[in-house]
């Protein structure tokens, strides 16, 4: 390659010399003609065949030698003006394309080059950023898929060769399938999860709007945990405010819905109280659930939209640390906000707020 490099940049140095001897030659004989001409004219001299050879030879030695200057200051300058920078930026690439995102490099002065190098060498530093963030993503998304699902496939493999046993009794063997099938879909949702959240990252599901009752749909996710709050004497408050009507995708909205909601009961202990509600501010509808839990403190709130994050490990068996990536995600693709308050050993209030539309809906 080096070699290669060396071959192209001699052939480059000679032709810059032809190039240069030719425009010089060209220059020199038109002013000396010039000038010859001039001098005959004014003077009235005739010059022999001799003097005209022997002036002949030294200005074609001074074309050579004039034209080898102007190379050379030329290959001087292409150097260290644009030679070095493009090598800089080539091996900086070359890098890049095994995978080290590290590399970063240094703008030239002005005095060796102008600006317009420096423009390329900040795209490409800036490139090398954004590739280095998303190549930590993506190694700690790998990182934490890997390690949830080692969990749920230890207790499968486990539990399944407990099954095995010839002297277990139906009691356990029951316990025992039953506590499969939970990691089993616990593996399942965290799989189904992983998807859904890909596709919305990589803006695979588009949105179908539809105008419809947003304090219908709240009422209908919330009835689904009826048996759950009825099971463990949790009191349930809600305030919607009727006939307020979004245009959204109602799908996407019911992951956003069903998960703040399934993280309420989640963490409300037995006896607790969970607060839905729903009003209107100016354009936007605002729904906000609330819980009378755990809370969490500021620093684990601040993470909690993160994927596979969990800040309460002792509910970590109930859900995988993906619920409200997605909730974050379907809320900015609906253009909406969503905020959380929480005070530990208090609880927690998620609020929500999207675009309300003022037609007429079925």
């Amino acid at each position: 390659m080096k070699r290669d490099r060396g071959l192209g940049g001699l052939i480059s140095t000679v032709s810059n010399f032809f190039v240069f001897f030719v425009i010089v030659a060209f220059v020199i004989t038109c002013c000396l003609m010039l000038f010859v001409s001039t001098l005959q004219t004014t003077l009235g001299v005739e010059f022999t065949s001799d003097e005209i050879s022997r002036a002949a030879k030294v200005t074609l030695t001074n074309v050579v030698i004039i034209s080898l200057i102007f190379a050379a200051i030329d290959a001087l300058r292409r150097k260290y003006t644009v030679a070095r920078p493009v090598e800089k930026i080539t091996e900086a690439a070359a890098k890049m394309i095994e995978g080290d995102f590290s590399v970063r490099i240094k703008p030239v002065t002005r005095f060796a080059s102008d600006n317009t190098f420096n423009d390329v060498i900040d795209c490409i530093n800036k490139m090398a950023e954004e590739l280095s963030g998303v190549e930590t993503l993506r190694s700690d998304f790998i990182a934490s898929v890997s390690h949830e699902m080692k969990t749920p496939l230890a207790v499968i493999r486990n539990y399944a060769t407990l099954l095995g046993s010839s002297d277990l009794s139906d009691d356990l063997r029951i316990e025992y399938a039953r506590v499969i099938t939970d990691a089993s879909r616990r593996l399942a949702d965290m799989i189904t999860n992983i998807l859904k959240l890909n596709r919305l990252e990589n803006q695979q599901i588009y949105p179908k709007s539809e105008v419809y009752d947003l304090g219908e749909q709240l009422c209908e996710c919330l009835l689904q945990y009826e048996d759950l709050w009825e099971k463990r004497g949790i009191l349930i408050d809600t305030d919607i405010e009727e006939n307020v009507a979004v245009s959204a995708d109602s799908e996407l909205l019911s992951l956003v819905w069903n998960n703040l909601i399934s993280n309420a009961f989640k963490f409300t202990e037995s006896g607790g109280t969970v607060t839905l509600s729903l009003h209107t501010e100016g354009e936007y509808a605002v729904v906000m659930v609330k819980d009378t839990g755990c809370g969490m403190s500021p620093e684990v709130g601040a993470h909690i939209f993160e994927k596979f994050y969990q800040g309460d490990t002792s509910h970590a068996t109930e859900g995988n640390g993906l619920g409200l990536a997605l909730v974050r995600r379907v809320v900015d693709i609906m253009q909406g906000e969503i905020g959380v308050e929480s005070v530990l050993g208090v609880g927690t209030s998620f609020t929500v707020k999207i675009k309300r539309c003022f037609d007429e809906y079925e």
